[in-house]
C-alpha cells in the first residue's frame, strides 16, 4: 500500500492514498502516525504538490488542444472540461468521456468523469461516485447532489465545522433550509457555492490558453517556383525564426515548412534534431536538401516555418575550455544529417533492459540516449530474436549439454560445452511463463564455431517446458 504525506503546520498528514489503502480506511487528511500505527508496513512517500500541479497544467493544455478549447485546472486533483459543442465530434458525451478515461489509463492515471449542467455538480459527482463515467440528467443536479456530503460543495473548514455542529451533513438538508438563517450564520460564501452547484448562479471559468508554436510567415508579391528562390526564402524564414527563439529563450527540436501554392495546396517538409538547438546554419543544412521534394506547381505564394517542438535553452558548458583538454567531438550535427538522409527510424543504438530473457534484454534507443549498464555475464555477439529451433539433438537428460544438433539443415558435432545456466520465465509478464524454465549451454563444434543453445524445461517436470531445443545466438 502506498500513501503520500505532506507537512501541514506542525503535523504530517496523508495527502493521497492508493485504492487499496483507501479500501482499508486510509484517507487524505489522516495523521501519518495514525496510518503507520494501523499498518506498520505502509509505504509512505513525500508528496510533490508542485509536480502534481505541473502535470495537471500539462493535461489541461493537452485537453485544450485535443478535446475541447475550454479546459481548466480544478483544484489540486482535477480538470474542468466544457463539452458544449464538441461532444458530438466524439460520438456523444458518454463515448467521449470513456475515451478520455481510456487515455488516462494508458498514462497510468486513474480517472473518474462526471458530466453535469454546472461545474459544482460535476466536481461533487466526480469525487463521490465510483463509476468511471457519471452522466447527470439535464436540470437534475439538485436530485443528484441531495445525498452527497456537504464537503463536496468546496467549503472551507470553518463552514464545515459550523454545519457539523448544527447537524447538517448532506447537501439535500442544506437545500431544504431557509436561506435567511443560513446567510446570517454562514455568510454569502456558502449560499454562493450552493447556488453555483444548483445552477442558480454563474461560476467564473478561466480556461487555459495553449500557446501557438513559434513560427514565421512569408508572403510573396509574386509566386516563386525556382529552387534558388525557395532556398533564399528558407534562409530568410530561418533567420527570423532563430531570432524569435533566442528572444524567448527556446531551442528547436522539430521544424515544419509549409509552402502554400497558388492553387491553395500545401507542400510540407519536416526536419528534426537529436538535441534542441538554435544553430540556424545547422538547421538550414537539414532543410535545404528537402527542396527537391517540394512541388511548386504554378508557384508558391506563402511560406510558413514553424518550430513544432521547442525546449528551454540556456547557457551550456564547453568541455575542456578551462582545463586545456581537447573537447570531445560533437556528434549531434552528424547524427542529424544522417537521420535526415536515412530516416530517424534507421539511426539508433542498442541499449540493455533489465530482463533475464535474452530476446527481451536489448532494445533500440535514440543515438544520444544514455547507455545502460550491460550485464557482466557472457552473452553472444549475435543474438537471434526470436530464437530458431534446432533438431536432431543428442543429449543426456537432465543436465548434460548436447553432443550433436542440426540447425538450418546442417549438422554440428559438439566438442566442448559449458552449462547449464538456468533462466526462469517472467511470470509477471505472461501467465504461461509462471513455471517456464530454460537451460542454456555454450557449445563449440569441431571447427571452432561457438553457439548458445537452450532447452525448454528442466528435464524433470513437464510443466516447465516441452524439452525442445533452440539456438539463441552465436558466441563468436
Amino acid at each position: 500500500m502506498l500513501v503520500t504525506a505532506q507537512k501541514v503546520g506542525n503535523r504530517m498528514l496523508v495527502a493521497a492514498a492508493c485504492e487499496r489503502a483507501q479500501a482499508l480506511g486510509l484517507a487524505p487528511g489522516m495523521a501519518v502516525t495514525q496510518a503507520r500505527a494501523l499498518f506498520p508496513g505502509l509505504d509512505i512517500q513525500d508528496a510533490d504538490p508542485e509536480g502534481d500541479s505541473a502535470l495537471l497544467t500539462r493535461l489541461a493544455l493537452f485537453a485544450a488542444r485535443r478535446w475541447t478549447p475550454r479546459a481548466a485546472v480544478a483544484g489540486t486533483d482535477g480538470l474542468w472540461l466544457d463539452l458544449s459543442g464538441v461532444a458530438h465530434l466524439f460520438g456523444g458525451e458518454e463515448r467521449m468521456c470513456r475515451r478520455i478515461v481510456a487515455f488516462c489509463a494508458r498514462m497510468g492515471l486513474a480517472a473518474r468523469i462526471a458530466v453535469a449542467d454546472t461545474f459544482g455538480a460535476a466536481h461533487a459527482l466526480a469525487r463521490h461516485r465510483r463509476e468511471p463515467v457519471t452522466l447527470c440528467p439535464p436540470a437534475g443536479q439538485a436530485e443528484a447532489l441531495a445525498p452527497l456530503p456537504l464537503a463536496l460543495l468546496r467549503l472551507d473548514e470553518a463552514q464545515l465545522a459550523t454545519a457539523s455542529r448544527l447537524g447538517i451533513d448532506r447537501i439535500g438538508a442544506l437545500v431544504a433550509m431557509p436561506r435567511a438563517p443560513l446567510q446570517r450564520r454562514f455568510g454569502n460564501a456558502l449560499l454562493t457555492r450552493l447556488d453555483q452547484a444548483l445552477g442558480r448562479a454563474a461560476e467564473p471559468f478561466d480556461p487555459v490558453a495553449p500557446e501557438d508554436p513559434p513560427s514565421v510567415l512569408l508572403r510573396f508579391q509574386e509566386p516563386i517556383g525556382s529552387a534558388e528562390a525557395i532556398a533564399e526564402a528558407m534562409e530568410t524564414a530561418m533567420r527570423e525564426l532563430v531570432a524569435d527563439l533566442e528572444k524567448k529563450g527556446l531551442a528547436a527540436r522539430a521544424m515544419r515548412l509549409t509552402c502554400t501554392r497558388v492553387d491553395n495546396q500545401d507542400e510540407e517538409v519536416a526536419i528534426g534534431t537529436a538535441r534542441a538547438t538554435r544553430d540556424g546554419a545547422h538547421l538550414l543544412r537539414l532543410l535545404l536538401p528537402k527542396i527537391e521534394t517540394i512541388d511548386p506547381g504554378f508557384g508558391i505564394e506563402r511560406m510558413r516555418l514553424t518550430a513544432e517542438r521547442v525546449e528551454p535553452s540556456g547557457a551550456q558548458p564547453i568541455d575542456g575550455a578551462l582545463t586545456g583538454e581537447k573537447p570531445a567531438p560533437d556528434l549531434v550535427p552528424l547524427i542529424d544529417r544522417l537521420a535526415a538522409r536515412l530516416g530517424p527510424s534507421r539511426l539508433y543504438r542498442m541499449s540493455a533492459i533489465e530482463s533475464d530473457v535474452p530476446e527481451r534484454s536489448v532494445s533500440r534507443a535514440a543515438p544520444l540516449a544514455s547507455p545502460a549498464a550491460w550485464p557482466s555475464w557472457p552473452r553472444p555477439l549475435r543474438l537471434l530474436s526470436p530464437p530458431e529451433p534446432v533438431h536432431g539433438v543428442l543429449a543426456v537428460l537432465p543436465d548434460q549439454p548436447p553432443r550433436r544438433f542440426t540447425w538450418r539443415g546442417r549438422s554440428y558435432r559438439v566438442t566442448r560445452a559449458d552449462g547449464p545456466e538456468r533462466i526462469h520465465g517472467e511470470w509477471w509478464r505472461r501467465r504461461a511463463e509462471a513455471e517456464a524454465v530454460r537451460d542454456y549451454f555454450r557449445v563449440e563444434d569441431e571447427d571452432g564455431r561457438r553457439f548458445w543453445l537452450f532447452r525448454k524445461g528442466d528435464g524433470v517436470d513437464s510443466r516447465t517446458g516441452d524439452l525442445s531445443w533452440w539456438l539463441q545466438g552465436m558466441m563468436g
